[in-house]
């Protein structure tokens, strides 16, 4: 039977098949990428894929402070909705309070309910990218193309639970490269102003450190708490 055929038939019993509609999401404020000039005054967020070895789809949720650089956190799972996206930044404001605003994109994580509602309850200013101008989102774009060619594309994990104790960081320093203390302990810095940044972001956030080894250039640190890094 040709397909000729098959429509007539499909036409001759009038029969239909509902169009699915796109869910209309509500209109936010989009603008374009904006220098911060305080310490949690803007905060970046975007997703990165990667796979198992076994084949099965992980996301890692990344979030970097615009101002300062500092990678605020990084969640991996095998799906991250908008109130799992809430629930980490609730998590994060335990240690450095809520952010003024939030930058994000238009994927459906970021214009769910669930995190429309987070932003109004919290008084939390939300900024939407363009869609198709992924650089008015910068900095997180930046960072995750650091983050994939250092980290990710580097190893290889077996577990979600490997995935996650490999790139969540129990403290560490992450360097303006984009590496962390996990997969490159042994990076050095040769520019004296990633040290300043690094030690005025710890300090704005009253994060606790344990060692710090300074010298020209140079900044080490043995852990932190609750792993505050600058990349």
């Amino acid at each position: 039977m040709n397909h000729k055929r098959i429509y007539r038939l499909y036409r001759q019993a009038n029969l239909t098949v509902k169009q699915r509609r796109k869910a209309k999401r509500p209109t936010q404020e989009r603008v374009p990428l904006q220098l911060a000039r305080n310490i949690n005054e803007v905060l970046s967020m975007d997703f990165v894929s990667d796979s198992l070895s076994s084949g099965r789809r992980i996301k890692c949720l990344t979030v970097v402070d615009d101002f300062s650089k500092e990678s605020v956190e990084i969640a991996v799972d095998y799906g991250i909705s908008g109130q799992y996206v809430t629930r980490v930044l609730d998590q994060v404001a335990r240690f450095r309070g809520y952010p003024a605003a939030v930058r994000t994109d238009n994927g459906p994580e970021f214009t769910s309910r669930a995190f429309l509602a987070w932003t109004h309850k919290n008084g939390i200013r939300h900024i939407l990218i363009e869609p198709g101008k992924p650089m008015q989102n910068g900095y997180i774009e930046s960072f995750n193309g650091k983050f994939r060619d250092e980290c990710l594309n580097e190893q290889w994990f077996e577990s979600l639970s490997q995935a996650r104790s490999a790139l969540h960081i129990g403290g560490g320093i992450t360097t303006r490269s984009g590496r962390t203390a996990v997969w490159d302990a042994s990076r050095r810095h040769d520019s004296p102003s990633s040290t300043a940044s690094a030690l005025a972001v710890l300090l704005a956030v009253g994060r606790n450190i344990i060692s710090i080894n300074l010298n020209p250039g140079l900044l080490q640190s043995a852990g932190t708490v609750n792993g505050g890094r600058s990349w």
